[in-house]
């Protein structure tokens, strides 16, 4: 007996089965990163166009508000790097801290001063919906604004457009 199975042929798996996705999170190149604002950007990972949902990587380098937003679905997070907190909310999430976001969750993503950089793995599923300071919706966010994003920012940064397609599954 080997102690290493040897690969499993392609032709063992399902017709018609979307290929797996894999790739090194935190890029080498600094174009992939997509910018949300002023120190704001996304890095994303899968961009789910049939579920809904996307994942990817926040990375804040400046101190402040990011925004504030309501999910109708779950959010799943994982603290990579650094430290961030809700207005709303008296906990802090810090490195290695998995956070869950109820759907109907509002709040309002800050980044304090003592932090030099906050990078965070999200899952967010359906759709984000971006809320003015009296509570009313004044934007969204959803995994085809998402791809129209790094679209644009692909062919910006000469990625060209089809760039985005790895992450879309």
């Amino acid at each position: 007996m080997s102690s290493f199975p040897k690969p499993v042929p392609p032709e063992r798996q399902p017709a018609g089965m979307v290929p797996e996705l894999v790739l090194k999170a935190l890029p080498d190149d600094e174009r992939v990163w997509v910018p949300m604002g002023d120190q704001v950007w996304f890095r994303p990972l899968l961009l789910n166009s049939v579920e809904g949902y996307w994942t990817s990587l926040l990375r804040v380098r400046a101190a402040g508000v990011v925004s504030c937003h309501r999910h109708p679905a779950p959010v799943h997070g994982y603290v990579i790097k650094g430290k961030w907190r809700y207005l709303e909310h008296d906990w802090v999430a810090t490195e290695g801290s998995y956070v869950f976001e109820p759907p109907g969750e509002t709040h309002t993503l800050v980044v304090d001063e003592d932090c030099q950089e906050m990078i965070t793995w999200f899952l967010v599923s359906g759709s984000m919906l971006y809320m003015d300071e009296n509570g009313n919706i004044n934007g969204f966010s959803d995994v085809f604004q998402r791809i129209e994003l790094c679209r644009n920012h692909y062919i910006k940064v000469g990625l060209g457009a089809d760039f985005v397609n790895q992450f879309i599954r």
